[in-house]
C-alpha cells in the first residue's frame, strides 16, 4: 500500500464518519423535538433516555444513511481532487485508473462489512432495547383487537377465530380445517380456544368435530380437547417490523418455520432477510458510481458532480424499494427482486467508469 493510498482511504472514511457524526447530531435534535412531549408526560430517567433509547436509536440510522453518506463522501472529496488537479497528477504520474480505483474499493469494502454487520447482528440487538424503552416510555403495551382472523398454520390446514384477547390467551368461535387435494377432510368447530401456559398447548371447550372421507362421514363432539397445534399466541400479534429485533440466525429459523407450515406472509420475511445481503453492495456500487462521476474536472465544480451523482442514487434507491414490491405482492422472485437493481447499477458503473478519463 502506497501513500496515494493510504491518503485517500483517510480522506474518503474521514469525510464519510465526519459527515456522519454531524448527520447524527442532526437525527437526534429532531427526535428530541418530536419525542420532548412524550418524556415530560412519562418522566423517563435521563439514564434510560441517553443509553437505552438513543444509544441504540443510533446505530439504526447510520445503517440507514450509510449508502447516501458513503456516496457523499465521494463526491466530495473527489471532486476536490479533481478540481485541484490532483488526479490529473496521480495519472500522469503512470499510475492506471484501476490502480487510481484500489483504495476507494478498499474503503467501499469496509464500509460495506461495518453496514453488514450492523443490519444482521449489531441493530437487531439495539432495536430490542429501543423497543423496549417505546414500549415502557412512549407507546402503549401492544393490544391485539383484530376480528375474523384467518391464518394458515400447516400446509391444507387453516384456522378462523372471530376474536383473540392477547391478555388472557383466550380466542372465540375457533374453527380449523384441512384440506386434500382441495377437498376438505376434516373440520372442527368450537366456542373457545386457551392457551395453556404450563403444558404449552391449545385448550378447546364446547367442540364440534365432522371428519369426511371418500365414502364416510363421521361426528363427535365434547366438552374438553387438548390439542398442539403449529401456533401460539404471539402469532396473534405477529408484525413484519418485528423483524428488526430479529439477527440473521434467528430471521433465517423464522423463516424456515414459516415455509413449513405454508405461511403465505412469509416472502415479506425473505424478501427482509435477502435486503440484508444484498444492501451492502450498494455501498460499492455507489463508490464506483461516484468516482466516475466526480474524477473530471468541470467547470461547475462540485455542484454538477453531486446534482448528477444524487440523480442517480436516488433512481437506485427507488429502484430497490419498487423491485422488492413486486415480490412482495407480485411473483417476484425475492433473491432476485433484491439484486435486479444491484446488477443494473452495477452495469452503469461499469459503463461510467469506461467512460471516466484515464
Amino acid at each position: 500500500m502506497r501513500t496515494l493510498d493510504l491518503y485517500i482511504i483517510r480522506k474518503f472514511l474521514g469525510t464519510f464518519f465526519f459527515t456522519l457524526i454531524l448527520l447524527i447530531f442532526i437525527v437526534v435534535i429532531f427526535d428530541i423535538s418530536e419525542r420532548i412531549d412524550d418524556f415530560l408526560r412519562t418522566k423517563p430517567p435521563l439514564f434510560a433516555i441517553i443509553f437505552n433509547y438513543y444509544f441504540n436509536f443510533i446505530p439504526y440510522f447510520i445503517n440507514l444513511f450509510s449508502y447516501l453518506l458513503t456516496f457523499i463522501a465521494v463526491i466530495f472529496f473527489t471532486s476536490k481532487m479533481a478540481s485541484d488537479s490532483e488526479i490529473v497528477a496521480i495519472l500522469a504520474s503512470g499510475i492506471s485508473f484501476r490502480r487510481f480505483l484500489f483504495p476507494y474499493i478498499l474503503s467501499a469494502m469496509i464500509l460495506a462489512l461495518l453496514s453488514f454487520v450492523l443490519a444482521n447482528f449489531i441493530i437487531p440487538y439495539t432495536n430490542q432495547g429501543m423497543f423496549a424503552f417505546e414500549k415502557k416510555y412512549i407507546k402503549d403495551p401492544k393490544e391485539f383487537n383484530d376480528m375474523n382472523v384467518h391464518r394458515q398454520i400447516s400446509p391444507g390446514t387453516f384456522i378462523f377465530l372471530e376474536n383473540f384477547n392477547l391478555r388472557t390467551n383466550s380466542g372465540w368461535k375457533f374453527t380449523i380445517e384441512k384440506f386434500v387435494n382441495r377437498e376438505l377432510v376434516y373440520k372442527l368447530k368450537a366456542e373457545r380456544i386457551d392457551w395453556d401456559t404450563i403444558r404449552q398447548r391449545w385448550i378447546i371447550s364446547n367442540y364440534y368435530v365432522r371428519s369426511m372421507g371418500k365414502l364416510t362421514e363421521s361426528f363427535r363432539k365434547g366438552a374438553k380437547l387438548d390439542t398442539l397445534l403449529p401456533l401460539v399466541p404471539a402469532d396473534f400479534t405477529e408484525d413484519i417490523e418485528e423483524v428488526k429485533i430479529m439477527n440473521y440466525f434467528v430471521l433465517k429459523e423464522h423463516i424456515r418455520k414459516k415455509e413449513l407450515r405454508g405461511d403465505p406472509d412469509v416472502m415479506k420475511y425473505k424478501v427482509k432477510g435477502y435486503t440484508r445481503i444484498s444492501d451492502p453492495f450498494a455501498t460499492l456500487i455507489l463508490t464506483l458510481i461516484g468516482v466516475a462521476v466526480s474524477s473530471r474536472k468541470v467547470r461547475g465544480g462540485i455542484g454538477y458532480h453531486l446534482g448528477l451523482g444524487l440523480s442517480l442514487t436516488f433512481l437506485y434507491i427507488l429502484f430497490m424499494q419498487i423491485s422488492t414490491v413486486f415480490a412482495t405482492f407480485g411473483n417476484l422472485h425475492p433473491l432476485l427482486a433484491v439484486w435486479i437493481p444491484n446488477v443494473i447499477f452495477g452495469i452503469i458503473a461499469f459503463v461510467l467508469l469506461r467512460l471516466a478519463p484515464k
